[in-house]
């Protein structure tokens, strides 16, 4: 079972108190924001006035462009000298915001520390491209990393993993490469603080307004840009959390106390295991949703489990 200790309040470290406080005080201040246009919500972003603050870009990322189901579709490429593994990077933001772009300290974290070259793929995002425009870009981003990592990055060594909506988009990507390809190329998988129910578990339909990073009527909104009004949101090629889920590789699930999210990463591990995979999960005391984007103790320890799951496969 999981160590009740984890979620006694005690347990959270008068840093994260703070942070988190500091969090919902900043999204207060901007009213109903998830409401805005997508667009908006996007330019917002790119100048660090959502809710994670800017990362810095790093100076030895590539742009290319492979043929994707929509046209040309852009990789970001962080890669160290002679690489010991690839990583296939997919993005957080929703389905509806975010870029490949906005998370290179932790992909040149993976390039140093463990020696990946990291692709992160720019896939296309809600509403105006809704599923399954976004999975399909990642399905082909994955085809094009299996036939091109031994060439270009001469190793065989495969890893997979995103964060929200992107350890959503992981696990899609793996079940897609088993069913329609018959592959399993990949020797992990890193999903931190994944959406694997789009029709909402208990925590995040529970959740109510408090703007820490993600909320009730925010996960909503994201979820209709996703699917629009007509899909069965519980289809298991939407939410893989009702997906038949034998033959993964070993994952790594990472989630805060303080995730809305947190039934999809205990839900999803629980099924992971029980469907004969191999899983560890990592469940961090006052975490808010992806607390790795913001400084602290914690979020050093969460990445460090992460480096250390990988090295481990």
């Amino acid at each position: 079972m999981i160590d009740p200790a984890l979620f006694d309040p005690s347990a959270v470290s008068e840093e994260i108190r703070a942070q988190n406080a500091e969090i919902v005080a900043k999204l207060s201040k901007l009213g109903r924001y998830w409401e805005a246009p997508p667009a908006l919500i996007r330019e917002n972003r790119r100048k660090g006035l959502g809710a994670f603050p800017l990362m810095p870009l790093s100076s030895r990322a590539e742009a290319i462009t492979i043929d994707g189901p929509g046209g040309p579709l852009p990789l970001r490429i962080i890669a160290p000298e002679n690489p010991r593994g690839a990583y296939l990077h997919i993005h957080g933001g929703g389905w509806t915001i975010g870029t490949a772009d906005e998370q290179d300290p932790w992909l040149d974290r993976l390039a140093e520390r463990c020696g990946l070259a990291v692709v992160s793929v720019e896939y296309r995002l809600a509403p105006e491209h809704p599923f399954p425009a976004g999975p399909d870009d990642c399905e082909a981003a994955a085809l094009w990393l299996i036939r091109e990592a031994e060439s270009r990055f001469g190793t065989s060594r495969l890893f997979i993993g995103g964060e929200s909506a992107g350890a959503h988009l992981s696990a899609l990507t793996l079940l897609r490469l088993r069913d329609k390809h018959d592959l399993k190329p990949f020797r992990g998988a890193n999903l931190f603080a994944g959406c694997y129910d789009v029709s909402l578990t208990p925590s995040a339909a529970n959740w109510g307004e408090e703007p820490l990073i993600l909320n009730t009527p925010g996960v909503k909104v994201f979820a209709d840009n996703f699917c629009g009004p007509d899909l069965d949101r519980r289809d298991p090629a939407i939410s893989p959390l009702y997906a038949d889920l034998t033959g993964m590789p070993p994952a790594l699930f990472s989630v805060g106390t303080r995730d809305l999210l947190l039934d999809d990463t205990l839900f999803m591990a629980s099924r992971w295991v029980a469907s004969g995979n191999k899983a560890e999960l990592a469940v961090w005391p006052g975490g808010a949703h992806v607390f790795i984007r913001f400084d602290s103790a914690l979020a050093e320890q969460a990445l460090s489990r992460i480096d250390g799951f990988i090295e481990r496969l």
